[in-house]
């Protein structure tokens, strides 16, 4: 049986900045993952690193500020993963009055204190660049800025840093049974790919598992809890791009919700998200035709071109496990999380994670790392708010710098290519490259700037097993590959995963 300080359940956002806190504080951690790392509501969001504006209409102003002091520190921390990215907000009569427009994001500047981002302001759009793909018919807007991420490789990363700290990741490892004994948990672990079993003695077990984490306390870890999540499917459409420049665009619905357009994968735009409760989580997500039609119909409002379905090039769904509060209206529900420690006299202590968002994941793991300290009294400190996370070793986290350099030193190999290498690998270019000096010596390409050398890294130090792990979350490859592309990605991954 291997002994460990903590069991993580769950290898999404939470688990994985769990694991990488506790790691660094001298913890032995183990992290089990169902499916893929990262790769159910974890890559499945609108892959903002934000305050959330919106929810200042509900009086959320502790999460807002929480989330916009979060993006600051994630701005430095991976800046090759997380970029600042400038949002417009049309207006026009009949929904929220401009003054009030105005006036939240007013506080939303005040809340974000002294930042590194531009301040909001009001635009007259015609005649202007923000005019461009836009309604004739709009005239004013306001302007304001916050983070875009790579959510998946987020994930990732903090993955990555837990790994090197000693922790243990498991993708494709199901937890299968825990019984609580005294001084630890007794738990049974199922590689899926293989069958084979393995026994953990944890000390404590951390419950990260997202939409599953009501189910995993109750039923498999056997404990009470007082709260319900309610699981909120959200789903996306990529679509060619819809309008010009590199801004994004922040569009208000009739119901009272926003509506995302957010620049994506060069060519595309990215729109969501939709709100959907469900009464238990199915096998399969994707985006019903319905929401498809929603979401279509929401931006073609705004839009001198409409958006129809047979546009969508690509479509994905995640549920949001959000904590029941009663209020009947999805778009109220908090999107706070809360941490839920069992101690469980006479035996180990579980605790258990519910709710939460992207921008605050580093917070959360800070925080449940936290209260978990009366168990270790040998646990070190806090330490990740000024830590860089794998790839974000960047001087001053100027990007476009650290591209200059690459450029020169590799000049063999495309700037277009390294500039995307360079977005998902930061730093870790030159591990990610070796020796390689141009395209040919990176091996087989794939197309899109897919070649060999890349996949290797992927199957070898970030968990990889399937096309799919490459094609939709380590890279979005499979925007730019055609279907026969695409098996080739799928054979090779086929024939190098082994059991």
């Amino acid at each position: 049986m291997t002994p460990c300080d903590l069991l993580i359940i769950g290898g999404g956002i939470n688990g994985a900045g769990i694991a990488r806190d506790a790691a660094g504080r001298g913890l032995s951690v183990v992290l089990c993952e169902q499916g893929d790392v990262g790769g159910a509501t974890s890559s499945a969001s609108s892959k903002l690193i934000h305050g959330g504006l919106r929810y200042l209409e509900f009086g959320a102003v502790r999460l807002v500020a929480e989330a916009l002091a979060e993006r600051e520190r994630l701005l430095t921390a991976a800046p090759h993963l997380i970029s600042p990215l400038q949002f417009l907000l049309p207006w026009r009569a009949g929904l929220r009055p401009a003054w009030m427009l105005r006036a939240g994001l007013l506080a939303y500047d005040l809340l974000a204190g002294r930042s590194r981002l531009p301040r909001s302001r009001s635009v007259h759009l015609p005649g202007t660049a923000f005019a461009a793909g836009l309604a004739a018919n709009l005239q004013k807007g306001f302007l304001f800025w916050d983070g875009w991420a790579d959510d998946a490789r987020l994930v990732i990363a903090n993955l990555r840093a837990a790994a090197a700290l000693g922790a243990q990741v498991l993708p494709r490892t199901t937890l299968v049974a825990a019984q609580r004994a005294p001084q630890h948990w007794q738990c049974l672990l199922r590689d899926q790919r293989t069958g084979r079993e393995r026994a953990i003695a944890a000390r404590v077990v951390v419950n990260a598992a997202g939409p599953w984490a009501e189910t995993v306390a109750r039923e498999v870890l056997g404990l009470e809890l007082e709260l319900r999540l309610r699981l909120v499917k959200g789903s996306h459409i990529v679509v060619p791009r819809v309008h010009g420049g590199e801004h994004a665009l922040v569009l208000q619905t009739g119901d009272g919700r926003v509506v995302f357009v957010l620049p994506f994968a060069g060519d595309f735009s990215l729109i969501g998200t939709t709100e959907v409760v469900l009464d238990s989580l199915p096998p399969d997500l994707s985006a019903s035709d319905a929401e498809i039609a929603y979401l279509c119909a929401t931006a073609s409002g705004f839009l001198a071109r409409p958006i129809t379905p047979d546009r969508v090039r690509w479509q994905f769904a995640g549920v949001r496990p959000l904590i029941e509060d009663g209020r009947a209206e999805i778009r109220a529900v908090s999107r706070d999380y809360r941490l839920v420690r069992d101690p469980a006299e006479g035996g180990a202590p579980a605790l258990s994670v519910f709710g939460g968002k992207l921008t605050t994941y580093r917070r959360l793991a800070e925080r449940a790392v936290n209260m978990l300290a009366p168990g270790f009294p040998r646990m070190g400190g806090p330490w990740t708010d000024a830590a860089a996370l794998p790839g974000g070793q960047i001087p001053d986290g100027d990007v476009a710098l650290f591209l200059e350099g690459v450029s020169r030193d590799r000049s063999g190999i495309p700037r277009d290519h390294l500039a995307a290498l360079v977005r998902r690998h930061g730093s870790l270019l030159d591990a990610v490259l070796g020796e390689a000096r141009s395209s040919e010596e990176l091996g087989r390409h794939f197309g899109a700037g897919l070649y060999e050398r890349e996949l290797v890294w992927f199957r070898e130090r970030e968990w990889a097993r399937t096309a799919d792990d490459v094609l939709w979350r380590r890279g979005k490859f499979g925007l730019h590959l055609d279907a026969t592309a695409r098996s080739a990605v799928e054979a090779w991954m086929r024939e190098r995963v082994t059991a």
